[in-house]
């Protein structure tokens, strides 16, 4: 969870760690169509990006506004709309949902949210969540 996660200067960590990121955003820019073009670009190897590319990421200027959320939900009735209700009840704005077709009764849900406005932590909101009947498994994402 969010407590997991530290904010420190780049010049204190191995150059490859910035190079992740960098290669990251030259896929997610377009400007390299492969993995291998991009780590090759900015000179890691593969093994080192996929090795990080889950674990690191940029603030931006608006650090900790948007966040994404993955559940995972019982296929019954009305679980989506208690999360939802929730999030409502503390503020979040929701930016986009995603829901897969459910398989063997549970389907994925991930929800990306703006919480600058957010009355409660990240952590006390996904534990929130996660105590809800028919949810089994809150997991952060990503956040900005």
């Amino acid at each position: 969870m969010i407590k997991d996660y530290l904010i420190v200067n780049k010049k204190i960590l191995p150059d490859y760690y910035s190079k992740v990121v960098e290669a990251r955003s030259l896929m997610e820019s377009a400007q390299c169509k492969s993995v291998s073009d991009a780590v090759k670009k900015v000179g890691i190897s593969r093994s080192t990006y996929y090795k990080y590319k889950d674990y690191i990421f940029t603030p931006s200027e608006n650090y900790g506004r948007k966040f994404t959320l993955s559940f995972k939900l019982d296929d019954r009735q009305g679980i989506l709309s208690k999360i939802l209700n929730i999030l409502r009840d503390h503020q979040t704005s929701i930016i986009t949902i995603h829901q897969d077709i459910p398989i063997n009764q549970a389907a994925v849900v991930i929800v990306t949210l703006d919480g600058k406005n957010l009355l409660i932590s990240i952590d006390e909101l996904m534990n929130m969540l996660d105590e809800l009947d028919g949810v089994h498994g809150v997991q952060l994402i990503a956040m900005e």
